[in-house]
């Protein structure tokens, strides 16, 4: 797996979701797993504009997050990530690959057909431009959102772990006191985001992610 590559290349910590969302329930009485993952995985409905839930899973969801990568050198692989963390020393990176790449490594990991591996790929796919457009207001695919995009099509895994790391390398992305101290500030402003979701019911939160 590629993030596994590039932190074992970076020497930093790989994070993927299921770690992150485990952590928020432990922050976070009388909240499931499987109620987390529906929250930030699952494309809303119509109805759900009218409803403000799922913002709290995500300001939960988003405050472990900010907790768990505040000391910095760490590699994060989950969908929308870096929405979550605006303006920091975040390298932004997407990986894409045509539809026929990704179908084989999909009936691997599923253990399922082509046909049935092409709709859960595609299905996947719409869910997360939904999510992303319906709590951001963005395209998930719009390139600007990135650092870096790579092509999995003609770049094997290793190379693009190599490339991935040496940019990571850069000055602008070193480790320093203002960003500890942005990482620091960020932390605790969606630890409170988050009590306020859970517990200040009486305020509005409209899920926007701000600067913290």
């Amino acid at each position: 797996m590629l993030a596994d590559c590039l932190a074992a290349h970076l020497g930093y910590r790989s994070i993927d979701r299921d770690g992150i969302v485990q952590r928020a329930v432990r922050n976070q009485d009388g909240v499931s797993e499987q109620e987390l993952h529906d929250a930030i995985l699952k494309a809303p409905g119509f109805l759900e504009h009218f409803k403000h839930k799922r913002y709290r899973y995500l300001a939960l969801f988003q405050a472990a997050l900010a907790e768990e990568v505040r000391t910095g050198n760490a590699v994060y692989h989950g969908n929308a990530g870096h929405l979550l963390l605006p303006g920091g020393p975040v390298l932004r990176t997407r990986v894409v690959a045509p539809l026929e790449f990704r179908i084989p490594m999909a009936m691997a990991r599923l253990k399922c057909g082509r046909g049935e591996a092409a709709s859960y790929i595609q299905r996947v796919d719409r869910e997360r431009r939904k999510w992303t457009q319906y709590l951001y207001g963005v395209d998930w695919c719009d390139p600007s959102l990135y650092d870096l995009i790579l092509n999995l099509e003609q770049v094997g895994l290793q190379q693009a772990c190599e490339v991935i790391a040496n940019l990571a390398r850069q000055r602008s992305f070193e480790a320093t006191p203002e960003s500890q101290a942005w990482m620091d500030n960020l932390a605790l402003a969606t630890r409170v985001k988050a009590r306020v979701a859970w517990h200040g019911c009486h305020h509005h939160f409209t899920g926007r992610v701000e600067r913290g």
